[in-house]
């Protein structure tokens, strides 16, 4: 599904260049299950806006599905991560002018969904993520784990091909974690490839495989997760 050649990221600075990733090269198969951990400033989550297709100042080449995603132009890859790809992001991002039920259905709109199906859809993730009752308030009126919640049930909600999980649990308490946690399996068994940073162990662990990042560089080669 993804392939990554020699990918590099870096911002100019008054000492040089400041290098965020160093030669990244990586596959990924169809419906793998893959953590990416390392300490703080190690580069993970720049490497996930990039697979997320929201970066375009990088080097290397990304090839995602028959994509040449390397040679293409924003607008091209904005409409590649809106049709294939969901993406939990570590701050959330919800649109603070838009309900709970409107964040879910942004993503549905994108496609070709009538509205009642959408809203039917829309229902069940509600339900799913036991936020009923939060479905016509504000982003500003949730707590921090409310609103991750919402954020996963929006990434999940389109049942795409790729979810990007940048710290999914990161504002939950341990059983909410849990329950993402095995939401994300589930949808893994059934076929969606998934990759996620953590820095929680047990949560690493539902992966197949665990990528480590140090200094912008792969560090560790492609470990194999232990259940």
């Amino acid at each position: 599904m993804i392939k990554l050649k020699d990918v590099e990221k870096s911002y100019d600075s008054g000492a040089g260049k400041t290098w965020v990733l160093r030669r990244i090269s990586l596959d990924i198969r169809d419906g793998e299950f893959v953590t990416i951990m390392g300490p703080s400033g190690a580069g993970k989550s720049t490497l996930m806006g990039i697979l997320g297709m929201l970066d375009g100042a990088w080097k290397g080449e990304y090839h995602f599905l028959e994509h040449e995603v390397h040679k293409m132009d924003n607008r091209h890859r904005v409409e590649l991560h809106k049709r294939y790809i969901g993406f939990v992001f570590q701050q959330y991002h919800l649109l603070d002018s838009l309900t709970v039920a409107e964040n879910l259905d942004l993503p549905l709109s994108y496609r070709d969904i009538k509205k009642s199906e959408r809203d039917g859809i829309v229902a069940d993730a509600l339900d799913r993520f036991q936020i009923v009752g939060k479905k016509n308030l504000f982003p500003n009126q949730l707590s921090g784990g409310q609103q991750q919640l919402v954020a996963v049930a929006r990434a999940v909600i389109g049942n795409p091909k790729l979810i990007l999980a940048d710290e999914p649990t990161g504002s939950l308490h341990s059983s909410q974690g849990k329950m993402i946690m095995d939401l994300l399996k589930g949808l893994n068994t059934q076929g969606t490839t998934i990759i996620q940073v953590t820095h929680n162990d047990a949560w690493a662990a539902y992966g197949d495989r665990i990528i480590q990042l140090a200094d912008g560089w792969i560090a560790d080669g492609q470990s194999r997760a232990t259940a």
